[in-house]
């Protein structure tokens, strides 16, 4: 019975040795979530290309649509109904009936939104143009020599030392 507690601590501490290695070694995400308008929302008296010129989209964000569904809709349209405010021929209708829609930036090109029922002339539209992502950091030039070492120690040696510190805490338990 004692050997089956103890295994399963050293099972647990492997696992959990594992996990900190991922974390420690995973880049870091970061899709983010815009609520359209700010907190104003997506209504009429709210300049959105005044907003959107505020903002940056890159791909992978989310836009999240917060509306009054007996007022307004969401419609994608493409550059020249968004300039005229015609939704009749739109390219995707997002409107769920809740009032609270999310459109994933999940195409490398500009999108056009507008509310088809009357507020697009009163600039309820919104232009989202899709930034390129920035390039990862750059790290400091290695030295010569010692850049191989360098590397393997920050992607071998600090994880490897995370988990035998690990191992070795959840052994001393087990006395």
């Amino acid at each position: 019975m004692g050997r089956s507690n103890g295994g399963s601590r050293w099972a647990m501490a492997v696992a959990l040795a594992f996990c900190a290695t991922l974390v420690i070694m995973l880049p870091e995400v970061s899709a983010k979530r815009f609520i359209v308008g700010g907190n104003m929302g997506w209504t009429s008296n709210v300049n959105y290309t005044l907003w959107a010129g505020n903002q940056t989209f890159y791909f992978g964000d989310w836009l999240f649509f917060v509306y009054d569904r007996n007022q307004n809709d969401v419609i994608e349209v493409n550059k020249t109904n968004y300039e005229t405010c015609n939704a009749e021929h739109p390219i995707h209708n997002y409107t769920t009936g809740a009032g609270r829609d999310v459109v994933a930036l999940n195409v490398t090109h500009d999108r056009y939104f507008i509310s088809s029922k009357g507020a697009c002339y009163g600039g309820m539209k919104l232009h989202v143009h899709l930034s390129p992502l920035p390039p990862p950091p750059k790290s400091a030039p290695a030295k010569s020599h010692s850049s191989r070492f360098t590397v393997l120690r920050s992607q071998l040696v600090v994880p490897a030392v995370f988990a035998v510190a690990a191992i070795w805490d959840s052994l001393l338990l087990r006395v």
